[in-house]
């Protein structure tokens, strides 16, 4: 894993590296024992996890506020963090078996971010996190539409949501009712890649979110905007 970790992220320190190889070794003992990633041999890990997460690398400047919503096996917020220690991230995700494994990366990895359990429309309507990122990221969490409405209220005006997404070409189109609403503009970034399309949808939050917005629990992917 060593090896294949430096020859698919381009500068990559040796303790970076340190810190994925044990990542990867918990994400392995713990994927026997809860379902937490399909995806387990070490070079696809290594591309499809790891690499693939840190397409917002660039974006991120230090100490950035950033929400992970729907983290799942910390996908890509753990990945980000390893590369940059001064990202201030929350992880979210509804499901507490996710988040005690979450638990154990951070100890033994030495990170520091906040865990929290909720739902994300919950999450994003509690007064203390509501407009309070300066970014969010997300990565195979939910379509585009329904994806805004549980991001954008928690960014600041001015702040982007960080889409992890494959095709978009017939997805982004479906997105401009929602766009519209959540006051929102976007933009979609190509992500190189020798595994099939990925893309980077960008979206940049230009006004308040209505106060209707997110919607209960559940209503948002049953109704999407």
């Amino acid at each position: 894993m060593r090896d294949l970790l430096k020859q698919t992220i381009p500068n990559l320190t040796d303790e970076a590296c340190d810190k994925f190889v044990a990542y990867y070794d918990l994400l392995i003992d713990w994927n026997a024992r809860m379902n937490l990633t399909a995806i387990t041999e070490p070079s696809e890990v290594a591309k499809k996890h790891f690499y693939d997460s840190l397409a917002a690398l660039p974006y991120l400047p230090d100490g950035a506020k950033i929400a992970d919503v729907g983290t799942g096996a910390g996908f890509p917020a753990i990945p980000l963090l390893i590369m940059n220690p001064t990202l201030r991230i929350t992880l979210v995700d509804s499901l507490q078996k996710r988040l005690t494994f979450l638990e154990e990366v951070l100890k033994t990895l030495d990170l520091r971010a906040e865990i929290v359990h909720a739902r994300a429309e919950d999450f994003g309507r509690d007064p203390k996190y509501r407009g309070a990122f300066d970014a969010t990221v997300s990565r195979a969490v939910a379509s585009l539409p329904v994806l805004l409405e549980l991001t954008v209220p928690l960014l600041r005006v001015g702040g982007k949501a960080y889409c992890y997404k494959g095709d978009v070409s017939e997805e982004l189109p479906l997105a401009k009712s929602a766009l519209h609403l959540l006051h929102t503009s976007a933009e979609a970034v190509p992500v190189a890649s020798d595994y099939g399309a990925r893309t980077l949808v960008i979206c940049t939050k230009n006004a308040p979110t209505p106060s209707t917005y997110p919607r209960k629990a559940g209503l948002p992917s049953k109704k999407p905007l």
